[in-house]
């Protein structure tokens, strides 16, 4: 009778002990708690941990203090770091500049010529004659083809700075992507890491059943089985998460890893902009469109040089120069003229015509002519291959006029299917924090083994998972959102109150 008493008072204090484990769990809380700080739990155990990387999860390294990074610092950063859009930059640059020297076209050009021309003769007089002259030819007109060719230059500098930022644009994304992987991965680091303490606590408590002849060798063995098998995942889980931070500083172009100052919420839901304001912000700025929109422009002043090519130019003329067989010369003259020259792909053609002075009493005067019959007949469909190209940017503008509305509602679509299914897990994640709760009161009952409890403290722990990564999906998708209407990182709160 007395050994009886005994043993169910035994059984009585293990039970309570196990369900004050299950109380004090950190992981006993509904998804208000979780989603508060997964990583300070995480850091108080760091003196259990079975790894001993907790101070780099958490970045309390010592030392002086990291740098701190949101969302939009690290994608400007990763862009400034980025080798190859430095070199794209400059190339853009240098495209300018060019683009600004060609002014020169609209300017004079000078020419100047020094010559000296020697004569031998057996019946008359040797010469040596010396000449300094200075020539200049100026552009009158030419059909407006020289402003016509800067502004399809112009417009190919706007197409390569579109370019540039949507260069630019990959490589933030995919800095954003590595920071949201780098935070879901910590979290997840916290969840594992919590649940292996609470089953490392079962496992304490089947070792003193079973000194006590309650429970059989094979449950601890089990229960044993179950805590390495969550430690070796755990293990993973850091591994990656160094990597991932090692790639991360290597891509910001900096030497230790910065302090992340976004977080992550499970329960924030987002406001949805309506599929007409998205509509509307996207034709005003949306990038592919603009790009679109730019190469039309390109392609119609390609169309209007083309098209100018019969037209002729005109330019004028003028020269001055001295002359003389010894220094100081004393012969000068000048003389004014023009040209006007006709190119097209079935003839060239060029007349012009000079007068001039040479004092005391000299007057000059010129004219030529000059005729080439089918110099390049094959341009000539340059003009049809203008209109070609110019249709076909119309007609993909058109259509990505029809389509954006389409994209539009899809966007909008998928943040709220994110938003559902992060509402969904949350939910979930309540039910399998409840569904534990009466297990534990299960357990004190004696309707299910301690072996149970921990099987549903791993469902516990894959609903916390689902519910990070479901929160991370939600991003994502409010990304795609700003980038569908050009919005810097995190802007689409702001955009939306507006």
């Amino acid at each position: 009778m007395t050994r009886t008493c005994c043993l169910g008072l035994c059984m009585f204090l293990l039970s309570w002990a196990g369900t004050e484990t299950f109380a004090e769990s950190p992981l006993e809380t509904s998804a208000e708690t979780f989603a508060e700080t997964p990583m300070e739990t995480f850091a108080e155990s760091s003196a259990e941990s079975p790894t001993g990387t907790s101070a780099e999860i958490t970045g309390e390294t010592g030392g002086s203090r990291r740098r701190s990074l949101s969302f939009e610092e690290a994608g400007r950063l990763a862009a400034g770091a980025s080798a190859e859009l430095k070199n794209a930059r400059s190339l853009r640059a240098l495209r300018e500049g060019v683009w600004v020297l060609s002014l020169r076209a609209f300017l004079p050009q000078l020419t100047f010529l020094v010559s000296e021309d020697e004569r031998l003769s057996r019946i008359s007089a040797d010469s040596f004659v010396k000449t300094y002259s200075v020539n200049l030819d100026q552009l009158l007109f030419d059909g407006g083809r020289t402003r016509a060719q800067r502004n399809i230059e112009r417009s190919e500098l706007v197409l390569l700075s579109g370019e540039l930022k949507r260069n630019e644009g990959e490589i933030i994304e995919g800095t954003l992507s590595m920071y949201r992987q780098i935070l879901l991965l910590r979290m997840i680091i916290g969840i594992r890491h919590r649940a292996l303490i609470a089953l490392g606590e079962q496992r304490r408590i089947l070792e003193e059943e079973l000194a006590l002849g309650l429970v059989r060798d094979m449950d601890l063995m089990q229960a044993e089985l179950t805590v390495k098998e969550a430690d070796l995942e755990l293990r993973s889980f850091i591994i990656r998460l160094e990597e991932l931070e090692s790639q991360f500083t290597e891509l910001l172009g900096l030497d230790r890893m910065p302090e992340l100052t976004e977080t992550v919420d499970i329960n924030r839901s987002p406001f949805i902009p309506g599929t007409e304001a998205i509509h509307r912000a996207a034709l005003d700025r949306n990038p592919g469109l603009r790009q679109l929109l730019h190469g039309i422009m390109q392609k119609e002043g390609e169309l209007k040089l083309s098209s100018r090519s019969w037209i002729p130019t005109v330019r004028a003329t003028g020269s001055f120069s001295v002359s003389g067989q010894n220094y100081p010369l004393t012969r000068w003259n000048w003389s004014l003229g023009f040209s006007i020259q006709f190119s097209s792909p079935w003839f060239n053609a060029a007349s012009g015509g000079s007068a001039g002075w040479e004092p005391p009493y000299d007057r000059t005067a010129r004219t030529q002519a000059s005729f080439s019959p089918l110099p390049d007949p094959a341009s000539g469909l340059g003009a049809k291959q203008a209109v070609l190209a110019l249709a076909l940017a119309q007609e993909n503008y058109r259509l990505s006029l029809e389509h954006l509305e389409r994209e539009a509602a899809a966007v909008i679509q998928s943040l709220t299917l994110s938003e559902q299914r992060r509402a969904l897990t949350v939910g979930a994640l309540n039910l399998a924090a409840e569904k534990y709760r009466l297990s534990g009161v299960l357990l004190e009952l004696g309707r299910i083994t301690r072996i149970e409890l921990m099987e549903e403290r791993l469902e516990y722990e894959q609903k916390e998972v689902e519910a990070a990564e479901a929160a991370i999906a939600l991003l994502e998708a409010e990304r795609t959102l700003e980038r569908f209407i050009d919005l810097s990182p995190g802007a689409l709160g702001e955009f939306t109150r507006r």
